[in-house]
């Protein structure tokens, strides 16, 4: 039937998750007032530290072992990670034009921050998730993610449209399950 709209009823696991999806769809009809979520605005300033405290903060908080691939449900946590860090991100959409796993140099990069404005930076994300046979320590795994975009050369596209490399900023993310660190 044309016209016709299915309707679902949605049960929701706990509190939590509810005052999420509330808060949620409260954002989309709100007007926009230019003020960012704790994580981009540390982004964008560069502070390092700051965005380490609020991912850690905010896995602790929220996130299942089920989500992060610590319990053997079959999940992909790298998707995960990359799908929640995407997410934070939207807002940004009137001053970046965001992509994500998009084709640039000689691999395929997870976020992409191309500024409209040419005077600010440009970011590109990589997300690794912690291997124990393959690395030592987080800080090992944000290496490796920083190793990818230089050897992958991520930044190609950017200088192609006329960012000059020293406007490109590279984050390494390294997730293991609900510890998250950023370099």
């Amino acid at each position: 039937m044309a016209g016709r709209k299915t309707h679902y009823e949605l049960k929701l696991t706990n509190e939590e998750v509810k005052d999420m999806f509330y808060d949620m769809v409260q954002a989309w009809f709100k007007e926009p007032n230019g003020s960012y979520n704790d994580f981009v605005d540390a982004l964008l300033q560069g502070d390092l530290d700051a965005m380490n405290e609020y991912m850690n903060r905010v896995t602790m908080l929220m996130f299942s072992s089920f989500d992060t691939g610590t319990m053997p449900s079959g999940s992909q946590p790298e998707r995960f990670y990359h799908g929640f860090v995407l997410g934070l991100m939207v807002d940004l959409s009137d001053r970046y034009i965001v992509t994500s796993n998009q084709e640039s140099g000689f691999g395929r990069y997870d976020v992409m921050l191309e500024p409209k404005d040419k005077d600010e930076d440009a970011m590109i994300l990589e997300f690794k998730v912690f291997h124990p046979r393959k690395e030592s320590s987080l800080e090992d795994t944000v290496h490796s993610a920083l190793a990818q975009i230089k050897e992958k050369q991520y930044e190609t596209v950017l200088i192609a449209r006329g960012i000059p490399s020293e406007h490109i900023r590279k984050y390494g993310f390294a997730f293991e399950g609900k510890k998250v660190l950023i370099g």
